[in-house]
């Protein structure tokens, strides 16, 4: 009817490209952006909306616009049903048509036998996200590749996994299976390694090199960071069945371990998941993080250790190096201050969510304070000097002026 067929014809492929915008930038606020996106679809489709409008006049249209916005998401759900529901009736007619052919067809002398199983649905039509990534997500009998390595090979990727956190627990077994299955590539410099918006069939892992990550921000690329040997890069495709969220390139030769997705899928995945989502979830409830977007702070996690110490033990410790960061996931510290010989004064506390030993990171200085543990246990994760300067450059003087509250 006609219903349908405006439904089918006219408002699935705005619902379409509205859905996929969605996914692709996978938005902090969903609702704004969807709004913000159909008005940009609207005025580069609209060649008769005025050009210059007054401050007051403009105001009133965009306000118009966003109730009428408003007014079009909260159609979205009972027009998606109505569609789903036309489908699911085509489905089960065809499915009745096919039954009664396969009666008529019957042999009325053989003998009964039981109900055939339930007809599965594959014909109704999949998700948005389930057409794009249905491909990876069918379940099939996983034989892991297995490239061939030297002992000199083996050992170096062994090296190498084993001080990168998506691989270092994973046990004996798996990790064998790991090694075995990676495959060594090399780039170029200017290569483009992998392309944003594309799918995402492997990850890899930096032996050599310092590839750049960039973004398409307002039109134009941009670095969002930069790599070094043991780095990651590729994992958010793979670990969120998403579209590759940033495009990678070789600035000098580089030298990489290839992982593909099933194997990472059957071996790591799981893991790896638990890890990110715990610690990006820490993260966000960490103040000098607010500014960081989530593809930031799921940098910044892959990057954490996590440690755990006993009552009264020192994590640092005054007049030494610095050379982590730290993050307080569970327990209680305190900060123990000595000066000119004296006892130790308490000068902080941290509790869960609090951070500490960024001054000697940021000021190239000894460790100022003692940080000591006074709960039973406490568990914290770190972050090495070259991760802190690399991912957490931008939140140098937040940083510096925050310190300066308890210094």
């Amino acid at each position: 009817d006609e219903r349908k067929e405006y439904i089918l014809q006219v408002l699935d492929p705005v619902l379409e490209t509205l859905v996929w915008a969605a996914i692709v930038a996978a938005p902090e606020k969903p609702l704004d952006f969807l709004i913000d996106f159909l008005r940009k679809q609207q005025a580069l489709s609209d060649s008769d909306h005025p050009k210059h409008l007054s401050l007051q006049a403009t105001n009133l249209d965009l306000k118009k616009q966003l109730a009428q916005m408003q007014d079009f998401l909260q159609d979205v759900g009972v027009i998606v049903a109505t569609k789903a529901d036309c489908e699911r009736k085509e489905v089960a007619k065809a499915q009745e048509e096919d039954e009664d052919e396969d009666e008529e067809e019957e042999d009325d002398d053989a003998p009964d036998e039981p109900p055939p199983p339930p007809v599965s649905m594959s014909r109704q039509r999949a998700s948005v996200s389930a057409e794009a990534y249905g491909s990876w997500n069918q379940k099939k009998p996983f034989d892991p590749p297995k490239h061939t390595k030297t002992e000199e090979q083996a050992e170096r990727l062994r090296r190498i996994l084993s001080r990168s956190f998506m691989f270092s627990s994973l046990a004996k077994a798996d990790f064998d299976v790991v090694l075995l299955a990676m495959k060594e590539v090399s780039f170029l410099p200017g290569e483009q390694i992998i392309k944003e918006g594309d799918d995402g069939d492997f990850l890899c892992l930096i032996e050599e090199g310092n590839p750049e990550c960039k973004k398409l921000i307002d039109g134009e690329e941009k670095v969002v960071k930069k790599c070094a040997p043991g780095d990651i890069f590729g994992e958010l495709a793979l670990l969120y069945n998403a579209k590759r969220a940033a495009s990678v390139y070789a600035t000098d030769k580089c030298v990489a371990w290839q992982l593909d997705r099933e194997t990472f899928n059957h071996i790591v995945k799981e893991a790896a998941s638990r890890h990110t989502g715990k610690y990006v979830d820490l993260l966000e409830k960490v103040t000098i993080f607010f500014s960081l977007d989530d593809y930031q702070r799921v940098q910044v996690s892959d990057a954490l250790k996590s440690q755990t110490f006993e009552k009264d033990a020192l994590v640092i410790q005054q007049g030494d190096e610095g050379h982590d960061f730290y993050i307080v996931e569970e327990g209680s510290l305190v900060a123990l201050k000595q000066r000119d010989g004296s006892e130790p004064v308490e000068v902080m506390q941290y509790s869960a969510g609090n951070y500490f030993g960024e001054l000697a990171m940021l000021r190239d200085e000894p460790r100022a304070a003692s940080v000591k543990v006074t709960s039973d246990t406490a568990k914290v994760l770190s972050l090495d000097r070259r991760s802190f300067e690399r991912l957490l450059g931008p939140l140098r003087e937040l940083l510096l002026k925050k310190a300066v509250e308890y210094t």
